[in-house]
């Protein structure tokens, strides 16, 4: 069967669209990441070495490599595998190092007292937990800075709904006494935020606003992404460990499309790759962005739910749209 269309404007999606699954983004099966030992001599590669000297040193792991080659899922796949809480904050130029650690809704309290006395709450109300103090100490975070004996006369267990600080949620997904932060592309903030950061992830402890510390109970295992777009302080990068993620070779690259996709046909794999990397190697040369492996995962996946299989007599030139689609971004019968 030739390539089945999702769309039609004439009639609208093609009437089998619910029996297809679709990956949904980057929202992808977090525990098919595929790591980078080797199967063949039992090498443990370095990404598992970097996870083993972190736990065992308490330091956080900065992850730098080109785009695409698994930065930012790395974090979710350990914790998923692990069944850890996990935590992620993606910084822009506006995030601050408070922000990891907690932020205070002062107009929301405004709003509060200006509609009167008995609208206003305690302190505690408008304070919101980061990240960083989620895995630090979920049972302070969900109290909201309060100790036990101000928790206890805010409110009984029977009617916490009812409080009036009530309890903050952990976004850690799922409960467990450790957990896994990710803070993806440090070098996008302000410089002085990876400074400000060095007592939260150096001592794993910082302050609230009330001067109760929040030290952490157990340590976190912290990810850090960075682009490489802008040089880090010194201070930050000697307490932190240092992986650099190379892009993953042609066999790699098979054993990553055979875990998301596990029937897929060897010769479509071996087509899509070679392309791929054919893609690579070109725009390297002639200095444009490479195709990652999320885009190289994206034009398999696009083959599959399509249906072009490369028995279509018209293979080339579908593959070839899809590559244009998917890899190139810049249309071939355009740059010719």
């Amino acid at each position: 069967m030739s390539y089945s269309p999702l769309f039609d404007p004439a009639t609208g999606a093609a009437a089998d669209l619910e029996s297809r699954s679709f990956r949904l983004g980057d929202r992808t099966p977090h525990s098919v990441y595929v790591y980078d030992d080797d199967p063949a001599t039992g090498t443990r590669g370095p990404i598992r070495l970097a996870i083993d000297a972190s736990l065992a040193t308490g330091r956080p792991i900065l992850l730098s490599g080109d785009p695409g080659t698994g930065k930012s899922s790395l974090a979710a796949a350990v914790a998923d595998r692990l069944g850890w809480r996990s935590y992620r904050l993606t910084v822009s130029s506006r995030t601050q190092a408070q922000d990891f650690l907690w932020t205070f809704d002062a107009v929301r309290r405004l709003g509060d007292a200006q509609a009167g006395e008995k609208h206003l709450k305690p302190a505690a109300a408008y304070l919101e937990p980061g990240i960083l103090w989620w895995a630090f100490h979920p049972t302070l975070a969900e109290r909201r800075g309060m100790d036990e004996a101000a928790w206890a006369a805010n409110t009984r267990l029977e009617d916490r709904a009812l409080a009036k600080v009530p309890p903050a949620t952990d976004p850690g997904l799922r409960p467990h006494p450790r957990a896994v932060v990710l803070i993806d592309e440090i070098d996008k903030a302000d410089p002085d935020v990876p400074n400000n950061l060095l007592e939260p992830l150096g001592s794993l402890q910082f302050s609230l606003p009330n001067g109760m510390p929040v030290l952490a109970q157990i340590p976190p295992l912290v990810f850090i992404t960075t682009n490489r777009e802008r040089e880090l302080p010194q201070a930050f990068l000697r307490r932190c460990l240092a992986l650099e993620l190379q892009a993953p070779k042609p066999e790699r690259l098979r054993q990553i499309a055979q875990a998301h996709y596990p029937s897929l046909d060897p010769s479509l794999l071996n087509l899509v790759t070679q392309t791929y990397q054919s893609i690579r190697a070109d725009h390297e040369q002639q200095r444009l962005p490479k195709p990652g492996t999320a885009e190289y995962l994206d034009a398999i996946g696009a083959c599959l739910q399509l249906r072009v299989a490369t028995t279509d007599p018209d293979w080339d030139l579908r593959w070839q749209e899809i590559a244009d689609l998917a890899l190139r971004k810049t249309p071939s019968r355009l740059a010719s």
